[in-house]
């Protein structure tokens, strides 16, 4: 008889979990080299410090504690991280260089091929503004994805103000561009350009939010977008030529990450040996204010099954 278990969990046996640790801790003595140290946060949150984050990390899976009190499975790393520098680093000097590897937990439409159980590893920088931060977590995810074996991963580079400010100069609200930024988190580019003619938008505003969203290489597509947004992204760019992995940035500018925080520079990490994203991060400059007292920050989060896949393809040259 075969009991089964949750849709998008599963079960790992002795072979796959010694190579998963392996590659946890390659990914882990990279970030500590770097200055990185290691924290652990809970699996369960009170729902209201998931929500105080970001309103979608607590809709995945809640529950009540034995005095009534709703809890949540954590969705993310980043929004427990934040509360704990706020407890226990409010006075810390930056900047803070912290690391995790721990499990979260998403609900995910059903069919979807999404886990809803995951290992994650990614770090966290604290106190470091503008591009800096950003070149800094870039090149230590490449780094370290290199020392773990991964030859072809690249990072597509995008920010995430700039279509919201593209909705913002349409004079689109709120309201409506909820749907519009949902279409963008999906990539779904038709449905997205459907909505949009819905809204009624002619002339110059309707046509770059069209067109925005496709636009993707190298520093020839930043001159389609002149303003902050593109000149954040050539600084960023400047920076990782410096360390030496510029090669691996693609532009990206239709990119949007699902978690509404970030406030500047955003990516997602790439292998050619799987279809879909290894991982990825961002600036979070006003999450942090939260909390506590409000600090500068950008972070990264890598799927370490999705990661060990892409090691196994690369292995086999696929």
């Amino acid at each position: 008889m075969i009991h089964p278990v949750p849709p998008g969990t599963r079960d790992v046996l002795p072979d796959e979990m010694r190579e998963l640790r392996a590659l946890s801790g390659s990914l882990h003595a990279t970030f500590d080299r770097a200055g990185f140290g290691e924290v652990w946060t809970p699996a369960l949150e009170y729902e209201e410090v998931l929500r105080r984050g970001d309103e979608r990390a607590a809709a995945g899976f809640r529950l009540f504690d034995d005095r009534g009190h709703v809890l949540a499975l954590r969705s993310d790393a980043t929004i427990p991280i934040a509360r704990l520098v706020a407890n226990r680093y409010a006075t810390e000097p930056a900047p803070l260089r912290l690391c995790y590897f721990a499990h979260a937990y998403r609900a995910v439409e059903r069919g979807s091929g999404q886990a809803r159980e995951f290992l994650q590893g990614g770090i966290e920088l604290i106190g470091v503004g503008g591009a800096e931060g950003a070149a800094e977590v870039i090149a230590l995810i490449v780094e370290a994805l290199s020392e773990a074996g991964l030859n072809r991963h690249r990072i597509g580079l995008g920010d995430g103000m700039l279509y919201r400010t593209l909705l913002a100069n349409a004079g689109v609200s709120d309201e409506d561009a909820q749907p519009l930024l949902e279409s963008l988190w999906r990539r779904d580019l038709v449905g997205l350009e459907v909505r949009i003619d819905r809204l009624g938008l002619t002339g110059s505003a309707r046509d770059a939010l069209v067109a925005v969203p496709a636009l993707r290489g190298g520093r020839e597509v930043l001159a389609k977008v002149p303003g902050p947004a593109a000149e954040n992204l050539s600084a960023v760019h400047e920076l990782l030529a410096e360390r030496g992995v510029a090669d691996r940035v693609i532009f990206d500018l239709g990119l949007l990450r699902d978690l509404g925080y970030y406030t500047g520079t955003i990516f997602e990490v790439y292998d050619p040996a799987v279809a879909f994203a290894l991982g990825g991060g961002g600036r979070y400059d006003e999450l942090l204010g939260r909390f506590g007292p409000s600090r500068p920050a950008c972070g990264a989060g890598l799927d370490i099954q999705r990661v060990h896949v892409a090691q196994i393809e690369e292995e086999r040259g696929t």
